[in-house]
């Protein structure tokens, strides 16, 4: 019975692959009405979807990402990716965290890293809408608040309506992004768009967001905008930056860490 419950429910997979391919996007509701099923099976096929095939999860829907070579990989993926990287931007990123401060983490394995090297520390209070973040904060003398909201299970993000409207209620000092894409043109992006919107929610509640990138995210602009250079009060990287976007960096009076080498960009 289970097996022909798994078939059913991979032939209707194949259903919708087919109609984003056809459409480029479908909605929850055009699943629930074409295939004949509830919200919550429309919702779970598409986020098993979203693991499997070129497909992205968007607010009420999804979108097919067959054209484009660059995807979201899981957490666990990313974690084995450039470690020494993010973990030197990590540091550099601890190194502007001072007691007292009330700190916003994003997703993202280099903000893992940040929550790892912040267990030890004392007086302070870290919002995250990421539940790995939270728990490796667990048990140490951080105050954590933990915004609500669904969870995305590639990056452990929670998203969506009801974490935003929490964040809405919150000051935060500093907000540490970890980002897919950072360029002159296109600002700070994501693959995700529900991880997007919560993104934009805490950096409209900060005093200060530094975005958090190895050199190979300059240049690439994900599909969905996070938030315009103009925003942005720091990078925190792991090599110079190419000459155009150093340049704008200064214009914007941007902050810039060079993780690698221990010291702020002298032309800031």
């Amino acid at each position: 019975m289970a097996e022909m419950q798994s078939s059913k429910g991979q032939r209707r997979r194949e259903g919708i692959m087919n109609v984003l391919k056809r459409q480029g996007r479908i909605t929850i509701q055009e699943v629930v009405e074409r295939f004949g099923v509830s919200e919550a099976t429309a919702r779970r096929d598409l986020e098993l979807m979203e693991k499997a095939e070129p497909v992205i999860r968007t607010i009420g829907g999804a979108m097919y990402d067959g054209l484009n070579a660059v995807r979201e990989l899981p957490f666990a993926e990313k974690e084995g990716m450039s470690f020494l990287e993010k973990e030197r931007i990590a540091a550099a990123a601890a190194g502007l965290i001072a007691e007292g401060d009330v700190v916003g983490l994003s997703g993202g394995t280099t903000n893992y890293y940040l929550a790892k090297l912040l267990k030890t520390r004392r007086g302070i209070t870290v919002v995250t809408n990421t539940v790995n973040v939270a728990m490796e904060l667990a048990g140490s003398d951080i105050n954590v608040v933990v915004t609500g909201g669904m969870m995305r299970h590639n990056s452990f993000e929670l998203c969506g309506p009801l974490g935003e409207g929490m964040v809405a209620q919150l000051n935060i000092g500093k907000m540490f992004l970890g980002v897919d894409g950072v360029s002159s043109t296109g600002g700070i992006t994501t693959y995700s768009e529900q991880e997007a919107q919560i993104a934009k929610a805490m950096i409209r509640r900060s005093q200060a967001t530094y975005a958090m990138f190895d050199h190979t995210k300059i240049g690439r602009t994900s599909l969905f905008s996070i938030a315009s250079l103009a925003e942005l009060q720091g990078f925190i990287t792991d090599r110079e930056l190419p000459q155009q976007l150093a340049s704008i960096a200064r214009a914007q009076g941007i902050q810039t860490v060079i993780a690698s080498i221990g010291h702020e960009d002298p032309g800031i």
